[in-house]
């Protein structure tokens, strides 16, 4: 009884493992390209102080902006982000 229920976890755990999709890294001259554009698109409030916030949206703007950046491939049609609220 206990070897077949050891076998029964062992198996679902299999299973389980089997399902899980693993994530994709995105090219690192994609990543290089969408981080300077993100740092063009949002500058600092106060040049050389990164703590100091963005002048133009906030951190979820630029995330957005990076994954849309990414998504398309490092090329961006329009370099200037949205008005913020």
């Amino acid at each position: 009884m206990r070897v077949i229920s050891g076998f029964a976890i062992a198996s679902a755990v299999i299973m389980i493992s089997c399902a899980m999709v693993p994530a994709h890294a995105i090219d690192v001259q994609v990543a290089r390209a969408c981080d300077a554009l993100v740092a063009k698109a949002f500058p600092p409030l106060q040049p050389g102080n990164p703590a100091s916030g963005s002048a133009r949206g906030g951190a979820k703007a630029q995330r957005d902006y990076f994954n849309k950046c990414v998504a398309n491939g490092g090329k961006m049609d329009d370099d200037t982000p949205p008005k913020s609220k």
